[in-house]
């Protein structure tokens, strides 16, 4: 299960009553490694284009919290309108954030590329 959903949420939910603060809450108490992880690429934009973290996470459940994040449209969605940019995913870790502005900058097109991506290989990050 990607989130934990608090049962008032979750009947807002099934009558299509939930606000994005809600919803970017629910992620937040729910993935909080993940939280933390692309909190600190949003604050790393101040006064860039480009902010990333590349430090594989301590265990499988840190892992888990930022693939369930980043693969979901709708959660991937909900923090980049909360944290107002855009998140780009390598290797199961490394995460970037740019400023929507930035999106059709040489930086986002260099990470988001398939030379970009086998740059980021590794042997130990083979299985993550």
């Amino acid at each position: 299960m990607s989130l934990d959903v608090p049962a008032a949420l979750l009947e807002r939910a099934e009558s299509g009553e939930v606000t994005d603060a809600e919803f970017v809450a629910c992620v937040r108490d729910s993935l909080p490694y993940a939280w933390q992880i692309i909190s600190e690429v949003a604050a790393g934009l101040d006064g860039t284009d480009f902010a990333d973290h590349a430090t594989p996470p301590p265990s499988e459940a840190e892992r888990g919290q930022l693939l369930r994040a980043l693969a979901s449209d709708a959660i991937r969605g909900g923090l980049e309108r909360h944290f107002g940019m855009k998140l780009a995913f390598q290797n199961c870790h490394r995460v970037a954030a740019f400023r929507p502005a930035a999106v059709d900058s040489d930086a986002y097109r260099e990470f988001i590329s398939p030379a970009g991506q086998l740059r980021n290989q590794s042997p130990e990050l083979r299985d993550c």
